[in-house]
């Protein structure tokens, strides 16, 4: 399956043969990009305070 195609739930669906119940994620968001530092790093507390926020 194309990565352009593949839903939230497709995803879950194939994790559930790979992995453990308990492992397989309840939330699932597609981006184009993580935001990232100049030396690549992702910049998780971006990501934490987009989630806070109720951004995305």
């Amino acid at each position: 399956m194309a990565a352009e195609t593949m839903t939230a739930e497709d995803l879950k669906e194939y994790c559930k043969d790979k992995l453990a119940r308990f492992k397989i994620p309840t939330h699932i968001e597609f981006r184009r990009e993580l935001p990232k530092s100049i030396v690549g790093k992702v910049l998780k507390r971006v990501l934490i305070a987009e989630e806070e926020k109720g951004e995305r």
